[in-house]
């Protein structure tokens, strides 16, 4: 063989699609998935995910290996997850949020796709929705005045609102960026709103002790510590006797009052679809960032009855889910 036609083979070995090269070599591809919370918290996304790989072909421990690690709410644990899929050298990583950060550091070849997160450009996750460049893509929790329409819908819950807290681990840059928007809003609807910032578990129960008689309802922005400590930050609002909107049905599912946002189960099936163009050949860079499509807007009337609120029939009616 002349060296050019050598050297053209192994060019087209390279770009070999990573399931042709799989069963070249006998063993499946490998899905490095990080969760930023708990087996338990994210059951329901992991089930989903799964769920997208088996309508797309790929059946966990027949043809695709999917190596589970949990960080349970310690973002320190991100780098040294990480570190490992490096090691491991997985086919593709999975994760969301402020994971993605510590993917990017480790790495700038294995492809990385976040299931969510709140501002992927703002973040420096990707270089645009478009086209992202890169070795990351994935779905963002973007959408325009998400922010209004949960204080909209605290405004229903709640006639009288006119003073309100806004929860969140200002230590995370995209709550950070969130909770700025909120601000924003409740001051264009004439709220006064006070920051509680909790960055470790203990700070909680500060914040909830700092609101005593000072709130009329709480606006809950999540990142992986809060959705590690939902039960506890539901049972000090419950205690508090303090209406809270919160951004996902897990918290409405553990005893929350109301939850507007995107389906993230929702979104977990979605990025299967990128794992399956990558492992097909695809770029991630070439791959735009997909924008959230479905709501979901949850009301726990068992929780509004201890709170000794009636949710209007208004908001009822248009509710995707009431749990009684």
């Amino acid at each position: 063989m002349r060296r050019r036609e050598f050297l053209g083979a192994l060019g087209g070995a390279a770009a070999w699609p990573l399931a042709a090269r799989a069963q070249q070599t006998g063993k499946p591809p490998t899905i490095g998935f990080l969760g930023s919370a708990t087996a338990a918290a994210w059951g329901q996304w992991v089930a989903a995910f799964v769920q997208g790989l088996r309508e797309l072909g790929w059946v966990e421990g027949r043809n695709v290996i999917i190596e589970y690690r949990w960080a349970e709410g310690r973002d320190e644990r991100f780098a040294e997850i990480v570190s490992e899929f490096v090691r491991l050298k997985v086919d593709v990583i999975v994760t969301s949020g402020g994971a993605v950060l510590a993917a990017m550091q480790a790495t700038s070849t294995i492809p990385i796709i976040f299931a969510t997160a709140n501002d992927p450009v703002g973040s420096g996750f990707v270089a645009s929705l478009a086209r992202p460049g890169g070795n990351v893509t994935g779905l963002s929790n973007q959408a325009p005045d998400l922010a209004g329409k949960r204080l909209e819908i605290l405004r229903e819950v709640v006639p009288n609102l006119r003073r309100l807290a806004i929860m969140g681990n200002i230590g995370n840059p995209s709550i950070a960026i969130e909770i700025g928007e909120v601000h924003a809003t409740a001051r264009s609807l004439g709220l006064d709103a006070a920051t509680l910032e909790i960055r470790r578990t203990e700070d909680i129960a500060i914040a909830f002790d700092t609101l005593k008689g000072r709130a009329d309802a709480l606006y809950l922005a999540t990142d992986p510590f809060v959705i590690a400590n939902r039960i506890r930050i539901n049972t000090f609002a419950l205690t508090a006797r303090l209406p809270a909107i919160y951004p996902a049905r897990d918290f409405v599912d553990v005893g929350g009052l109301v939850s507007y946002g995107s389906n993230i189960p929702n979104r977990f099936r979605r990025a299967a679809g990128y794992v399956d163009k990558i492992l097909r050949g695809g770029k991630p860079g070439d791959m735009p960032v997909e924008q959230p499509t479905k709501f979901d807007l949850v009301i726990n009337l068992t929780t509004a009855k201890a709170l000794g609120l009636t949710i209007p029939p208004t908001l009822l009616a248009r509710a995707d889910e009431v749990i009684e």
